[in-house]
């Protein structure tokens, strides 16, 4: 009888491992075995414009001490935090009326909606965004009529932000709308029973339940916008070197491989310090 209990849990255990075994595959396969690939590379040396085998320190010491690459660093951040409590703010009144004023139907319509730019490839939005913002664009020509005249938009800290926003806002308010449909409307009825406003309401009861979705969706907007690429390159102009330009410029002088995988090294690290520091706090018992 034993034998036999034991034999049945060894196959559903044999069972289980084998459902779950693409899991781990996967995180070997497309994580864990690049990243290796790319520590090891970190410390790899280029001779005559040919990548060499080696292990030494140049390159962690040519890049972090070089003041350009913190610059970068921080230019980096201070943009991609920015990005991401702007689109935050603008996203929670919208998540706000898609959970608490919407009918069943209509909800499901505008998150769909909000479902379709990701069905468009980013690059194209952004090129869209170009016809806008120029000299000779739809806003210059709207602001010129009123009697605006400011040049082009391209190429401007605003033009930066406004793609950033293009390309995080769907997201950040499908997860806060789906963070506020799980909160339990009985608490909203009891804060309202115990004479609580409506400001009362949204700060000391919706927003405390539905802060694990909150900082999730900004932690998404931060991870895109700090490794964006196209956005600052196609509205910044390049002027405002990040972290994924200087790894470009990088590769490009002298075909510094090593050099760019200390940099990319350092926005893994980055990211990853974030997400488990926003996690930690959106879980957080109060």
């Amino acid at each position: 009888m034993t034998s036999s209990l034991s034999i049945r849990r060894l196959s559903r255990l044999a069972y289980g491992g084998i459902w779950s075994l693409p899991l781990p595959l996967w995180l070997a396969g497309f994580f864990l075995g690049p990243m290796i690939l790319l520590i090891w590379l970190s410390f790899w040396d280029v001779k005559n414009f040919l990548l060499t085998p080696d292990f030494q320190l140049e390159n962690w010491k040519k890049m972090l001490s070089a003041p350009y690459f913190w610059a970068a660093y921080l230019r980096t951040f201070i943009i991609a935090i920015s990005a991401a409590a702007l689109v935050s703010l603008i996203a929670l009144p919208c998540s706000l009326a898609i959970s608490f004023f919407l009918s069943v139907r209509a909800r499901m319509v505008v998150l769909g909606l909000f479902v379709v730019p990701f069905f468009t490839s980013y690059l194209v939005r952004v090129y869209s965004w170009q016809i806008y913002l120029t000299e000779n664009g739809i806003v210059m020509k709207l602001l010129a009529a009123i009697g605006i005249d400011s040049g082009s938009l391209l190429n401007t800290p605003l033009a930066l932000m406004i793609g950033l926003v293009t390309l995080t806002l769907p997201l950040v308010i499908v997860i806060q709308s789906i963070s506020m449909l799980s909160l339990d409307k009985t608490l909203i009825d009891a804060a309202y029973n115990l004479g609580c406003g409506p400001c009362r309401v949204l700060f000391a009861t919706v927003l405390p339940a539905v802060r694990p979705g909150i900082v999730l969706g900004a932690l998404f907007a931060f991870i895109f916008s700090f490794g964006d690429f196209v956005t600052a390159t196609y509205l910044g102009g390049g002027k405002f070197t990040t972290m994924s330009i200087l790894i470009a410029d990088t590769v490009k002088s002298g075909q510094q491989w090593p050099r760019a995988a200390v940099v990319a090294l350092m926005m893994i690290a980055t990211l990853l310090i974030t997400a488990l520091a926003s996690i930690a706090f959106a879980y957080r018992r109060t």
